[in-house]
């Protein structure tokens, strides 16, 4: 089953690029929460409540307990994380979708890999994960944490594909004929070109200072 956090909110009035500076300024994330049956309602969040929350969880398949104002608890999924593209650890804005208990809903849950491939261990294969995460249909209740592969068997050209792959209590949305994890052949290390000769220079060699004592420090050692 999927993790499941909380995390504490309040309403805003203020809206705007303006309010969304002043509340970043001031250790608060912008964000809003909407869903089915539900208006949007614009929120705010504590920064490092958020990024403590957001450490060590896949954010697309975690259940979120958001407490707003104080009243009772809602189930939600993180559907967007806007961060900074400068400095990806700010996170400028944060989007929740209510969930309930008794709709499936859409997630992205991500592909872990265990054992090591008979062809990679045995014959000097490389193993391509193509695949990071699955599309599942599922009940909020039946969210796996993470879908765990077995690649030991694999050999040499051999792949898992989608249709390999059951996931109980969930429907996978993506292609069945995708693959997800192959092994490769290694690649045959080219030969060196042979060394042409060349004639003697009859240029003076020009040698350079180390750039470091160009530029009057010392050179690293």
């Amino acid at each position: 089953m999927a993790q499941q956090v909380s995390l504490q909110a309040a309403t805003r009035s203020d809206t705007g690029k303006g309010a969304a500076r002043t509340f970043r300024r001031a250790g608060k994330v912008p964000a809003v929460i909407y869903g089915h049956g539900r208006e949007p309602e614009a929120l705010v969040v504590d920064a490092p409540a958020l990024s403590r929350m957001l450490t060590g969880i896949s954010a697309g398949s975690t259940v979120v307990d958001v407490t707003v104002d104080g009243r009772a608890p809602v189930k939600a999924l993180i559907r967007e994380i806007q961060r900074n593209p400068v400095r990806p650890a700010d996170i400028m804005h944060v989007d929740l979708y209510e969930i309930h208990a008794d709709e499936k809903i859409t997630v992205e849950v991500p592909v872990h890999l265990t054992g090591t491939a008979d062809g990679v261990r045995n014959f000097g294969g490389v193993l391509d994960h193509i695949l990071r995460t699955l599309e599942l249909e599922v009940l909020p209740g039946d969210i796996p944490e993470s879908i765990d592969l077995d690649v030991t068997p694999l050999g040499i050209g051999q792949s898992l594909y989608v249709r390999d792959i059951k996931v109980e209590k969930a429907e996978i949305l993506n292609d069945e004929d995708l693959p997800v994890v192959t092994v490769v052949a290694p690649r045959a290390e080219e030969a060196a070109p042979a060394a042409i000769e060349e004639a003697p220079s009859t240029e003076p060699e020009l040698i350079r200072k180390p750039k470091a004592e160009d530029e009057g420090t010392e050179p690293k050692a």
